[in-house]
């Protein structure tokens, strides 16, 4: 392995934590006898052509600095390659470093855990979704959540986290039930109605939510699952129960395993790592051992 490595670095990530998080992961790198490459960009297609242009030139890994937003951009730099994958988790959600089971926020710890691995060249490979020509770590959502995704990119103010929960507010109070043809693994179209459909490679999203609790990145499936046609009262009883994974029991929840997944739905747009992919209808594959990731 080469001794030169690329930190890939969101400088806004965690309301600056990125730029503070860099420096120790640097450090720890360099003290491990690594030469260190940092990548930022002038906006995400300039800072992801800029890590394709290091894993092309053989650097020895690409260190994500930020949150899911940056390792999604440095999953699609890296899929499909054997350039090894660290992350330095330090946003907002950090559900894909939760899902690897790698440091949340300590960014030194997090620095020497990626240099030991690198000496030690411990890596293993674990499974991606991928829509089109676009990776995902962590979950695919569609339906109600999404709709608040929406609603809130759309809100000027306020910022941060509370924009998200006035989007959900506003969100609850118009939301009827949405009829979903899904399909999974290439066989009979089901209809449904429901409130959402998540498609999880990893198990949770939105910072802890455990969507897709039982979720396994190594055995070459998706979780679906699909919370039915719910009431008002009966979502706003079942939600909360989603950061423990507990709503999975619920009588109006099911849970599929596909590779394979296809939803048709009118006026809902699909989000992956948190990202915007699109409206529906999205076809989602889940492709066994699509990258190398760095940890224990």
């Amino acid at each position: 392995m080469t001794s030169e490595i690329t930190l890939f670095v969101n400088p806004t990530a965690g309301r600056g934590r990125g730029a503070h998080a860099a420096q120790p992961a640097a450090a720890a790198l360099r003290a491990s006898g690594f030469s260190v490459r940092t990548v930022i960009g002038e906006d995400a297609g300039d800072a992801l052509r800029r890590a394709r242009a290091a894993v092309d030139g053989g650097t020895g890994a690409l260190i994500a600095v930020g949150g899911d937003g940056m390792a999604n951009l440095a999953l699609q730099a890296v899929a499909g390659t054997r350039t090894p994958l660290g992350v330095i988790a330090v946003g907002t959600g950090n559900d894909f470093a939760r899902a690897l089971g790698l440091p949340v926020r300590e960014p030194a710890a997090a620095g020497a855990l990626v240099a030991d691995a690198l000496k030690g060249a411990r890596t293993r490979d674990v499974d991606l979704g991928r829509v089109g020509e676009t990776w995902f770590g962590t979950v695919l959502a569609s339906g109600f959540d999404s709709r608040v995704n929406d609603r809130g990119n759309r809100m000027r103010w306020p910022t941060g986290r509370f924009k998200y929960d006035l989007a959900m507010i506003a969100e609850l109070a118009a939301f009827k039930p949405i009829p979903y043809r899904l399909t999974l693994d290439g066989g009979e179209a089901r209809e449904v109605e429901a409130t959402l459909v998540a498609v999880g490679n990893g198990s949770s999203y939105g910072g802890g939510m455990r969507i897709c609790a039982g979720a396994d990145m190594g055995d070459g499936l998706f979780d679906v699952t699909v919370v039915g046609d719910c009431s008002r009262s009966t979502l706003l009883t079942v939600f909360p129960r989603v950061y423990k994974g507990t709503h999975l029991d619920h009588p109006k929840v099911t849970v599929h395993r596909a590779a394979k997944v296809e939803l048709v739905a009118a006026d809902v747009t699909g989000y992956a790592d948190g990202e915007r992919l699109g409206p529906l209808p999205l076809t989602a594959e889940c492709v066994p051992a699509a990258v190398r990731v760095l940890g224990p």
